[in-house]
């Protein structure tokens, strides 16, 4: 039965195997959004826009904290998958405690660094004070429940190295869900706002972790999980930091970046934060449908350069390229076309001009221009796949970062750019810049990988 849900690429069509793995990942992607999306619109309708404008300003702040201990689980699944491609059960299941154990130790550090520094973060961030208490509220809400993220993610790394993306998305279905309905419960009914939607988010994610751990219980495959085992490998664990902590820091250096943006975005006000907060989530639909083939790369990648078949490497990487391409192109350009009939979903009957503006804006300039960020993604998925996770961190970090915050100490700078627009517009420049560099990177690492190979 578990065999069913496992995807091998070296079996049948490389390009249904690629829709096979990535559809329910996407739809996955899309669902843990709409939850997100509910807890904005649910707060910015039967709360007010300053809760609204509270839970939007946490995004990015969340999304630095978390992506370095997040990235650790991309480590997880370059190594199990690889050793799902090479049929080494042994070191398949060392690599699956050890993950998981240390999900565990992650989600306990990241709980007491989120719950203890929320305030101190938010004040550095330059939040508006109008919000910084309500911010405050549902941050430590927020990661009172990252324990059970880490497992989840972990977990779902795991299934993710086999092929297995289905069953995450049916736990998600489940978890969203109650996450809906203890929204509407916690905010309507018991008045509790910002702090109601931050408890539904971590007790929906104990629902989820609990599950994935569940399920990796009971599987029969390679990656059982036996809670007796768990276990830190030292090799395994090297081999998941090597892979994971690269991957890690370069979401926290994205992040870092648009902490950074959200600083600056904040300095024009909470009405110009609310337009940018719903102009985000909105965004973050197209985003995650097009790294569900970053994350197939990675996938497929390991498990082909396990199995040391550098030719599919290079097949799953154009499939992967072109299927984010499409996506991007036709979201992208259709969100931008609807721009401000989505920004009212997230609004008041009638949102301020300014608002209206600032997201409308945001969703034209990023959105139109979003298939060169899938493209950046899967080049960087593939370099992962056959093991170079620092090369696509520095060159993140000296593109698309780097870039960045250059962009906004001296463009923004010119009294004539100091606008909203301009800041909108470091993210495709960033993007395109930092795709041709790793297109340059993939070749020579490329080349490298097969001379290696051919050395066998």
């Amino acid at each position: 039965m578990a065999k069913n849900y496992q995807i091998d690429i070296n079996q049948g069509s490389a390009l249904k195997n690629i829709l096979l793995f990535s559809l329910p990942l996407m739809g996955q992607g899309i669902l843990q959004l709409l939850f997100n999306a509910a807890d904005l619109i649910v707060v910015s309708k039967f709360d007010g826009p300053d809760s609204m404008g509270a839970v939007g300003a946490t995004n990015a702040l969340i999304n630095l904290i978390i992506n370095l201990f997040v990235g650790l689980s991309v480590g997880a699944n370059v190594i199990v998958a690889k050793d799902f491609g090479s049929r080494n059960k042994r070191e398949i299941s060392s690599s699956v405690h050890t993950s998981m154990l240390l999900s565990i130790i992650s989600g306990f550090i990241l709980s007491i660094i989120g719950i203890g520094c929320s305030k101190f973060f938010l004040i550095w961030m330059d939040t508006d004070e109008d919000i910084l208490p309500l911010a405050t509220v549902y941050l430590r809400f927020y990661f009172s429940g990252i324990l059970a993220t880490m497992i989840y993610n972990f977990g779902a790394a795991i299934l993710r190295a086999i092929g297995d993306t289905r069953r995450p998305m049916f736990f998600l279905i489940i978890s969203g869900g109650i996450n809906v309905v203890l929204n509407l419960l916690f905010v309507i009914v018991f008045k509790m706002g910002v702090a109601g939607v931050g408890l539904a988010t971590a007790l929906s994610q104990c629902v989820a972790a609990f599950l994935i751990v569940l399920v990796l219980m009971k599987e029969k495959s390679e990656v059982h999980l036996d809670l007796k085992k768990l276990h830190i490998n030292q090799t395994k664990l090297i081999q998941i930091l090597k892979t994971g902590l690269p991957a890690g820091i370069q979401g926290c250096l994205f992040s870092f970046s648009n902490v950074v943006i959200q600083s600056s975005v904040n300095s024009f006000g909470k009405v110009v934060i609310a337009g940018n907060s719903a102009a985000q989530s909105i965004e973050g639909f197209i985003y995650i449908s097009m790294n569900a083939f970053s994350q197939a790369a990675i996938t497929f990648c390991s498990q082909a350069y396990g199995a040391k078949d550098l030719k599919m490497v290079k097949k799953i990487l154009y499939l992967s390229a072109a299927c984010a391409t499409v996506v991007g192109l036709v979201m992208g350009n259709l969100t931008a076309f609807f721009a401000e009939d989505f920004i009212r979903l997230y609004s008041h009957d009638n949102p301020p001009d300014l608002q209206l503006f600032a997201g409308k804006r945001r969703l034209q300039i990023i959105t139109s221009t979003y298939a060169l960020c899938g493209l950046m993604e899967v080049m960087v998925g593939a370099l992962r796949g056959i093991g170079y996770s620092v090369l696509p961190m520095i060159v993140s970090l000296l593109g698309a970062c780097g870039i960045r915050l250059l962009w906004l100490a001296t463009v923004f700078q010119i009294e004539r750019f100091h606008c909203i627009e301009t800041i909108y517009m470091s993210y495709p420049i960033s993007w395109l810049i930092t795709f041709i560099v790793h297109i340059i990177c993939f070749v020579f690492a490329y080349r490298k990988a097969k001379n290696t190979v051919n050395s066998f």
